[in-house]
């Protein structure tokens, strides 16, 4: 009952009331795009006032709400109630319309009118600049998740308010205008027309979506008739066609999957020039970024391809998981991400088995591993008290670690069962709100096993554990606990679902770790070797003492292991080496057991950790490290000279990735053969871009090796990737080259570079990549380049969770304790709840690498294990 409540009494709440409650909104939206960006609009919402009130609360934020807009009429009254008051807190995004009168219960109008402003934001009813015909233009975009509809019409914006939608635009006569919904009737008034979209179904705020501007499409329909568009900017369409194709495969794919047909009259899927995330799942309308849905025969490489596959297939997951079934709150989200991103890698299995994707999988896992070894990072199931906190969950955690443990899940319960379980659970809450526990129950029912027991585990405490395991009296001793990348020991326990193999894939075990210790009879299994968390299905990690390590290094070097489980008994060493648990020297002596590796994803992943290691051996040992960098030269050299630098007629698309990024390594590395032969061909494409010299798969290596050679004295390298960057129109070519430019190891011209990235020639989307490729010559100038800049920053990318990249990517590779305290005070008196968690993950990090490089410092065996190992002149 809301009688006696002031203005007072709504501010500073989680969420909002619930005693009236919108069941469809008639929405007028007028964008501008002229040189003012403002556009008006008014809102109609059909409510229901369910307990007597003279208060209506809900969201706005940033609109101007015309006054006399603003009133009520209940169905059983003919009478129009106005407000007596009109509160707007900017700070809660909440407005407060308060009534002389209690409001009758039961169904009411309310009506508001008001006006916003198209910003540059990327977030709310905002503008996208493009080009057409040389001349500059403006659209108008939408990107409302996780709570920024209400920055473009006033609305209950969360999760579970869901209502219908009837949108109405009024734009220019020459654009083209979609909405989540199809055209009922167009009405043409001079140079304006009017569209009138078809109601949409039942659905939550944050998937509303509209797109003004102009664009081409191409077309096609699934095997039910569904028509499905991809728009592109003019002349760009064919470009669409690869997106096109994943996206009619897909939706019958997962028609099948889940047992319910796509619900909605048509699928648009559109480019968008600036764009925040990589995609948003709009109802009906999917919007991406350049990079992942447009694929350019010419000028894009394998990995983009396979990136708009498994994007497109993430997004049209959600029409179903997150959509249709729709989280209750965004502690929640990770039903909608850690689904859709475990059956984007489904979907693009069952169309390109050929790629190996769920052997690629590993790296999402990684991430997810990486992100939940930090004491800073959070449960699954995380509480949100403020709309603030909640751009910081979309991290590994929800996507990453969620796509895992249901990965894990589906592996412990059986794919059939899984299956089914997941279409009753679709089924069951098709146009409501579900919790975590709804999907539990439902897959307990599907499987008679204890599903809410063994999940409650991974997902409502932070964190894994890592499985110490020995042999012992013909007995497998395990124990397990909380892994933590600081060598800390957590107080976290698991129910962990352990698979085991003996010498062989066909002797398999499995069984749940429910406790702390346990023993497992070895009787009848005898082996060389013994692989716990078979093909790595399972979120944990684990430690083998040192007579099993050694049976699973020769089993990696006779080729007795799937590509997986190698993947996995490197990583986890890696990752203990990390927490100072195992020495680099081990690691070392473990990676040249990987000498004659040839499987991407492996291999992908010793890049990854070759560049680590330098980076920290540069720090703690830098007389061993032209010995290290000849060590990794001679891993990576072979394979990347039996791959060549062209690609070769009815080659893998592994290998058109491999190829790339093996020779992209070495230029890193300083391999002189590469950088020169990288040269020649960079300068034959700068003065002919269709040479086929330099094809997109390694253009990244020679990107890298114009800079490596680029310095305050001799800059041509610099300006030619310059001009490339200029007269590309291609966002994909746009990306490669800013995430190369600054690997010059001159810090004057990081400097230059970083400065570079502030100007008007890199959209704000896209200047975090140019920060992911700074290296440690230029970690320091970057640092001082931050502080310097950080108000413009925080002014400009504050407001999303971009910001938080600028954090993580600048200073997470420094290596002392000092750094990390320097990092916390600075951050100290300019820390905000949207940036919070990622300085503290930040700051950790510094320390973990500062414990690492001490113990890199004492590690007596290193030298002798390089000097013995590295055969390969630099």
């Amino acid at each position: 009952m809301a009688l006696e409540q002031s203005v007072e009494q709504f501010k500073g709440k989680a969420r909002l009331p619930d005693f009236v409650v919108p069941k469809v909104y008639d929405l007028f939206l007028k964008p501008d795009l002229s040189s003012s960006c403002k556009f008006a609009g008014a809102v109609q919402i059909a409510v229901d006032v369910v307990a007597a009130t003279r208060f209506v609360v809900l969201n706005a934020s940033d609109l101007a709400v015309e006054d006399g807009s603003v009133s009520f009429k209940a169905k059983s009254s003919s009478q129009v109630l106005r407000p007596v008051n009109i509160v707007t807190v900017e700070e809660d995004e909440i407005l407060i319309i308060q009534f002389s009168e209690v409001l009758p219960t039961g169904e009411g109008i309310l009506s508001i009118g008001f006006q916003g402003t198209l910003t540059d934001k990327m977030k709310g009813f905002y503008r996208s600049v493009y080009e057409h015909n040389g001349e500059k233009k403006n659209m108008a975009v939408t990107q409302f998740e996780p709570a920024d509809a209400r920055r473009c019409f006033p609305c209950w914006d969360e999760p579970a308010f869901k209502a219908k939608f009837k949108i109405t635009l009024e734009v220019p006569s020459e654009l083209v205008a979609l909405s989540n919904m199809p055209v009922t009737e167009e009405k043409q008034n001079g140079s304006l027309k009017t569209l009138y979209f078809q109601e949409s179904p039942i659905m939550s705020t944050y998937l509303v979506a509209v797109v003004v501007g102009m664009f081409d499409y191409v077309e096609a329909q699934t095997t039910d008739g569904t028509t499905v568009r991809v728009y592109c900017q003019v002349g760009k369409s064919n470009q669409g066609k690869f997106a096109l194709d994943v996206a009619v495969k897909t939706l019958d794919l997962y028609k099948d999957y889940f047992a319910v047909p796509y619900p909605l009259p048509k699928l648009d899927m559109v480019a968008i020039p600036d764009f925040a995330a990589g995609a948003m799942e709009n109802y009906g309308l999917v919007t991406y970024r350049e990079t992942a849905l447009l694929f350019d025969d010419r000028h894009s490489a394998a990995s983009n391809k396979q990136r708009v596959a498994v994007v497109v297939a993430h997004e049209l997951a959600h029409q179903w998981f997150g959509n249709l079934v729709t989280m209750e709150w965004w502690t929640h989200l990770w039903l909608n991400e850690g689904f859709a991103t475990w059956v984007s890698y489904l979907s693009a299995d069952s169309i390109f088995p050929e790629w190996k994707v769920w052997t690629q999988f590993l790296s999402e896992s990684t991430s997810g591993l990486r992100l939940d070894a930090l004491d800073g990072s959070h449960p699954i199931e995380v509480e949100i008290n403020h709309a603030s906190e909640i751009d910081e969950i979309f991290d590994e955690i929800s996507y990453r670690k969620g796509a895992s443990v249901i990965r894990m899940l589906q592996s412990y319960l059986g794919a059939e069962t899984f299956q089914r379980g997941l279409a009753s659970y679709v089924k069951k809450f098709a146009y409501s709100n579900a919790k975590t526990e709804d999907l539990w129950a439902v897959l307990e029912e599907e499987s008679g096993e204890p599903v809410k027991k063994v999940m409650s585990s991974w997902t409502k405490q932070q964190g894994y554990p890592v499985v110490s395991v020995k042999k012992s009296d013909g007995k497998l001793e395990l124990n397990q606990t909380q892994f933590l990348s600081s060598g800390a020991t957590g107080s976290g326990k698991w129910i962990v679902p352990v698979t085991f193999c003996c010498g062989s894939y066909d002797a398999q075990k499995k069984f749940l770790l429910e406790d702390v210790h346990s023993k497992v009879d070895l009787t009848g299994l005898n082996g060389a070797w013994i692989k716990l968390n078979s093909n790595q299905t399972g979120f944990y990690r684990v430690n083998y003492d040192d007579e099993l390590a050694s049976g699973l290094k020769f089993a990696i070097e006779s080729k007795q292991l799937t590509a997986s489980d190698r993947y996995g008994v490197l990583d986890d060493s890696y990752a203990l080496c990390m927490a100072c648990k195992q020495n680099l020297s081990s690691l070392i002596s473990l990676l040249a057991a990987y000498r004659e590796e040839s499987e991407y994803t492996v291999l992908s992943h010793i890049i990854g950790i070759s560049l680590k290691v330098v980076s920290l051996v540069a720090d703690a040992a830098p007389e061993l490290l032209r010995g290290i960098k000849e060590f990794f030269i001679g891993l990576f050299e072979p394979f990347a000279s039996k791959l060549g630098w062209d690609p070769k007629e009815g080659e893998g698309h592994s290998d058109a990735m491999l190829r790339g990024e093996l020779l992209t390594v070495l230029s890193e590395l300083g391999h002189t053969v590469t950088i020169n032969e990288a040269l020649k061909r960079f300068n034959a494409f700068v003065e002919d871009r269709d040479t086929p010299l330099l094809p997109p798969d390694t253009r990244k290596a020679a990107y890298i090796a114009a800079m490596q050679t680029t310095n305050s004295s001799n800059k041509s390298g610099f300006e030619s990737l310059l001009r490339v960057y200029r007269e590309s129109d291609l966002s994909q070519e746009k990306v490669r080259i800013l995430g190369a430019l600054g690997s010059s190891p001159d810090p004057t011209v990081v400097l230059e570079v970083l400065n570079f990235l502030l100007t008007s020639e890199v959209r704000n989307q896209d200047v975090v990549h140019g920060l992911g490729g700074i290296n440690i010559e230029g970690r320091d100038v970057a640092w001082t380049w931050l502080k310097d800049n950080w108000d413009y920053i925080s002014k400009t990318w504050g407001s999303g969770f971009l910001i938080t990249r600028f954090i993580a990517y600048i200073v997470s590779s420094f290596t002392s304790n000092e750094k990390g305290n320097e990092v916390e005070e600075f951050f100290a008196t300019r820390t905000k709840p949207s940036i919070a968690r990622t300085i503290k993950q930040s700051v950790e990090r510094i320390h973990i690498n500062a414990n690492w490089v001490r113990s890199i410092k004492n590690d007596k065996s290193l030298g002798d294990v390089v000097n013995q190992l590295s055969v390969h002149k630099v």
